[in-house]
């Protein structure tokens, strides 16, 4: 486990930059892998925040909106594709079942779930969870790697 004080969301954004490089790197090194990332918090403590830097880090350069009434956004970043998750608005995981959310867990993708126990019992179980929890002005995060991937990805942050 990874453990990191950002003391204000200048250093949460460097954060999210260096955690997509090392994302990229790991893709780039095993083409047959998709991580799928868990972002736990309260709401406020940076979940999107940190996840717009990850995608406008892998290349993205419009907006980047939280999926809370959709779901889920995708960007298509050749050769990854990445996709945004916000699950809590979800009554039922067996809602997801509906948006084929099994198709979305594939080589070349990250998955990045907010509120990701909203949809326990459907979705894959995380290669990284990421903890974001408020601390003075700024934020504690934790990273634990939850996979073989995930220690993978942890080395290279």
């Amino acid at each position: 486990m990874i453990k990191v004080f950002a003391e204000n969301e200048t250093k949460l954004l460097q954060l999210g930059q260096h955690f997509a490089q090392a994302c990229q790197a790991c893709l780039a090194e095993m083409p047959d892998i998709g991580l799928v990332v868990y972002l736990n918090g309260e709401l406020g403590a940076g979940k999107t925040t940190f996840t717009r830097q990850v995608v406008q880090t892998f290349g993205h350069q419009g907006n980047v909106k939280s999926p809370t009434y959709t779901l889920v956004e995708e960007y298509l970043l050749p050769p990854f594709t990445l996709y945004h998750f916000d699950l809590y608005r979800l009554a039922d995981p067996e809602e997801l079942e509906f948006i084929g959310i099994r198709d979305y867990f594939r080589p070349q993708t990250l998955c990045l779930l907010e509120w990701a126990s909203r949809g326990e019992g459907v979705i894959p179980e995380a290669d990284i969870i990421i903890q974001i929890d408020y601390a003075q002005t700024g934020r504690d995060l934790a990273l634990e790697a939850n996979s073989k991937d995930g220690k993978r990805l942890l080395q290279k942050f």
